[in-house]
């Protein structure tokens, strides 16, 4: 039993790799490599809005012209789940993850909204 009891917080511990994420089968977050190249990486939405990470952390979110169009400025930061929080320079904040699934990216929030990215 020993033996056994911290092989099972092992397991506990790396599937908590994705927090609480409401995950759905084929989901996979992105890597920890992933994350480090998003500097200079933009994602495009459907609704034509579009996320920017420029370097030092850096953040962007263009809204399209049939949502008001403006950016909405704000630095991000990866955090210990791989997510990506976000502090906007109005006082707002959130965290996403971005996942991979069926060749398609994904961005989930924390209330389960899924917006896949062009």
């Amino acid at each position: 039993m020993r033996r056994i009891m911290p092989l099972f917080l092992c397991l506990i511990a790396a599937s908590a790799g994705a927090g609480d994420w409401p995950l759905r089968p084929g989901d996979t977050p992105f890597t920890q490599a992933e994350l480090d190249a998003l500097p200079g990486r933009s994602f495009r939405f459907f609704d034509g809005g579009e996320s920017q990470y420029g370097s030092g952390g850096a953040y962007a979110y263009t809204y399209s012209a049939e949502n008001g169009g403006g950016t909405a400025w704000g630095t991000y930061r990866i955090a210990g789940d791989r997510s990506i929080c976000v502090d906007f320079t109005n006082g707002f904040s959130r965290c996403d993850l971005y996942v991979r699934n069926s060749g398609r990216v994904i961005l989930i929030t924390q209330q389960g909204q899924r917006f896949p990215v062009r």
